[in-house]
């Protein structure tokens, strides 16, 4: 007994483990306890369901729930048709990012392709603008008056009235999402072709083997590990979509499972809102054992040992000029112009009048006239709502980058210390676990847990408190890999030699650790900000008008049809975001368009 308790001593001497203990208690609670609370909710009565669930009541045990999603006449409104839907568009979105960010990576990386540092950069913005943004701007574009209300800017142009199967609905969604994933194919695909070894080309060349036979058997073999990992991410991602189905699916009723999971729990069905959760965590488990199989079976894809340093470029030639043109268009019209579009939507008076007469600042600088039925608000520079949204999206984004990057940091610190035992390695699974859930699930799973006490923990619905947590967990896996990443470069003889000499942990950590590690430990606060920032679907379902930020008074302004002030805000996020985004690239010398290896 004696030794045991000196094997618990020396354990809890050791500031890793006392660190990892804490993350098994906490992110258990935080993570693993949610989605029992969840799984509880599909099988009791709600205060809405009392009427139809006959001689209940609320908190009774009941299956309705599961009857009416899965087995019923409605199921296929209810759950089927969503799923169908979510399923094409995540497909759809796969195939639009792959074959837009792949040749982009090719032809940046593989041919004498013109202007390839403005068409990188601007390639870039799409990835590091909100992913709604895309949305607005096909919808400024686009929308035509049987639905939107008003005529687009191209209808204005061309006189060309878009149909609704093009303006709203899958095809829309799919291509915005598409795009919107595109710079991150690149980032995958560009990583592996840049850094790819050169010798296989090289001996085809001396062999004379033609160009289009070295892409086949070649080029496409080589890269086919990112754009597998491309594909999984992004599938993973356009399924947990929800601010462009919302935007561009509503106007048409085109519901995918996001959508139909909000419209549950903000109507009268809850039940059916927590198991549309649940069944995309349970997609989203699967694609992350789909995504260890990929890689799993092959952990690496070297083919020669020693790398060329003489990367063969395609020659375009004469085509060189027009197919930079067309990619400079085509960047251009997924960056630059949908913010043009934003500012000139909140400028106009009339919505379809794109005359000269029709502009006005009043949506930006104009006082409140209730008898204006147009400009019957603030605009949103003097607007006090929009202000109060700006400093809440702020003091949120602080609060949750500096908790997921501080406990990010300690994570990666305790599992890579103690690498290799069990602890770390169930701390490492844990940490990941909030990436894997989707954004509204992660929503749903807090709005489950903290609608009512559990026992010490009071009900945190409507405060402050929970959209800090739930922000802190939900982006701490992205920090927590930062923190691994960093302390895996740093040799443990640095840290060794400082206790030699008795240096306590907190000076270790504080004057050794950190100052080695600034770049990486900065990008672990500085990119949780970020996401926070431009989050939409993560707080929707949690906020109140108390403490809404600055996305989701977008998101109510774009529903009552204030068009004008939506585009003036969401603006103003780009800018905010983009602002943010160089800093940090400034700051710690990042920059996420050289690709993964580059």
């Amino acid at each position: 007994m004696k030794r045991k308790i000196n094997h618990l001593l020396a354990f809890l001497k050791k500031p890793q483990n006392l660190i990892l203990l804490f993350f098994v208690v906490t992110l258990g609670y935080l993570v693993l306890f949610p989605l029992v609370c969840i799984v509880k909710d599909t099988f009791v009565v709600h205060a809405s369901e009392v009427m139809r669930v006959k001689g209940s009541k609320i908190g009774d045990f009941t299956t309705y729930h599961w009857v009416k999603v899965f087995a019923d006449k409605n199921s296929a409104t209810i759950f089927y048709t969503p799923l169908f839907n979510t399923m094409k568009v995540a497909l759809g979105a796969c195939f639009v990012a792959i074959s837009f960010g792949g040749s982009f990576a090719w032809l940046v990386t593989r041919t004498d392709l013109r202007w390839k540092g403005i068409l990188t950069k601007l390639f870039m913005f799409p990835y590091i603008m909100p992913s709604w943004t895309l949305a607005l701007a096909w919808m400024n574009f686009f929308k035509n008056s049987t639905v939107g209300g008003a005529q687009g800017i191209f209808t204005a142009l061309t006189g060309i009235v878009t149909p609704n199967w093009f303006a709203y609905g899958g095809f829309p969604i799919t291509m915005v999402i598409g795009l919107h994933y595109a710079p991150f194919a690149y980032i995958l695909i560009g990583g592996i072709l840049r850094n790819m070894d050169a010798n296989l080309e090289e001996a085809a060349i001396i062999l004379k083997t033609k160009r289009s036979r070295m892409f086949m058997e070649i080029t496409i073999p080589m890269v086919m590990p990112a754009v597998l990992s491309t594909f999984i991410l992004v599938f993973s991602s356009a399924m947990s979509a929800f601010a462009v189905p919302q935007f561009l699916g509503l106007p048409v009723r085109y519901y995918v499972l996001t959508t139909q999971m909000f419209r549950n729990l903000n109507g009268t069905n809850p039940g059916y809102g927590y198991i549309i959760a649940l069944v995309m965590i349970l997609i989203a488990l699967i694609i992350m054992f789909v995504n260890q199989a990929v890689i799993g079976k092959r952990k690496s894809y070297t083919t020669v040992t020693g790398k060329s340093a003489n990367i063969s470029q395609f020659k375009l030639k004469k085509f060189r000029t027009p197919i930079s043109s067309l990619f400079l268009v085509l960047v251009l019209c997924v960056s630059v112009i949908p913010m043009i579009s934003f500012l000139l939507q909140s400028m106009i008076k009339i919505q379809g009048n794109y005359s000269p007469s029709n502009f006005t600042l009043d949506f930006w600088i104009g006082a409140a006239a209730a008898s204006d039925k147009i400009n019957d608000k603030a605009g949103i520079l003097i607007n006090a709502d929009v202000w109060k949204g700006l400093f809440n999206s702020l003091k949120l984004s602080i609060v949750a980058a500096l908790g997921a990057g501080t406990f990010g940091f300690l994570a990666g610190y305790a599992i890579v210390k103690q690498r290799g035992t069990w602890l770390s390695r169930f701390v490492e699974n844990l940490t990941f676990i909030p990436y894997l859930i989707p954004s509204m699930a992660f929503s749903v799973i807090y709005l489950s847990m903290f609608a009512v006490r559990h026992g010490p923990i009071p009900a945190l619905y409507g405060s402050f408190a929970i959209l800090a947590i739930i922000g802190t967990v939900k982006y701490l896996p992205m920090a927590s890999r930062s923190g691994v990443n960093s302390m895996l470069q740093l040799s443990h003889e640095i840290e060794e030699a400082a206790m030699i000499v008795g240096v306590p942990w907190w000076k270790r950590m504080t004057q050794i650790i950190v100052p080695i590690q600034k770049s990486t430990v900065i990008s672990g606060y500085l990119l949780p900000f970020i996401s926070s920032m431009r989050e939409l679907s993560l707080y929707v379902l949690l906020v109140t008008p108390a403490n809404k930020v600055l996305t989701t008074i977008l998101f109510q302004y774009n529903e009552k049809g204030w068009d004008q002030y939506a585009n003036a805000i969401n603006f103003v996020i780009i800018v905010f975001v983009l602002v943010i985004n160089f800093g940090i690239e400034r700051l710690t010398g990042a920059s996420i368009e050289k690709g993964v290896g580059g």
